[in-house]
């Protein structure tokens, strides 16, 4: 990869994060718990291995998470209907409402600074989001 790129990777890692911290709050559920709601919502329902193993904690990690996040009714734990033994879990209305209700809120934390730019800024952000969209994509693959 070229220096350009590499640069290029390492400011919008820094612009993302930043973004993530500013747009956030932790007050109702951690990064990784929201990061695990957002991936039952995208992915559908999946068996706790394949959890941990997508959101890069240790299985024990993602059981007391799962624990947690079904004691709160914002998932779903039923039997795996190709593997009794196993568990599938799934988000339940409560989760994707919780979900939904954190989009508008970090949307809402954005859309106050964005009418404060001028409108170059913003048509150049505007401009950028279907580069950024499959930059996630590839990344998401």
């Amino acid at each position: 990869m070229d220096q350009n790129r590499t640069d290029l990777a390492a400011r919008l890692d820094d612009v993302v994060v930043g973004l993530r911290q500013l747009t956030s709050t932790r007050a109702d559920l951690s990064l990784t718990a929201a990061a695990t709601l957002a991936t039952l919502q995208r992915c559908g329902p999946a068996r706790l291995t394949e959890l941990a193993s997508t959101e890069g904690v240790s299985q024990p990690s993602m059981t007391a998470l799962i624990a947690r996040l079904a004691g709160q009714g914002l998932v779903d734990r039923a039997a795996d209907p190709r593997d009794g033994r196993a568990v599938v879990l799934s988000l339940t209305d409560a989760g994707a409402d919780l979900l939904t209700r954190r989009r508008t809120e970090r949307a809402a934390r954005l859309a106050g600074p964005l009418a404060d730019l001028d409108d170059a800024d913003v048509e150049r952000i505007e401009a950028a989001l279907p580069a950024l969209s499959r930059l996630a994509g590839v990344l998401q693959h």
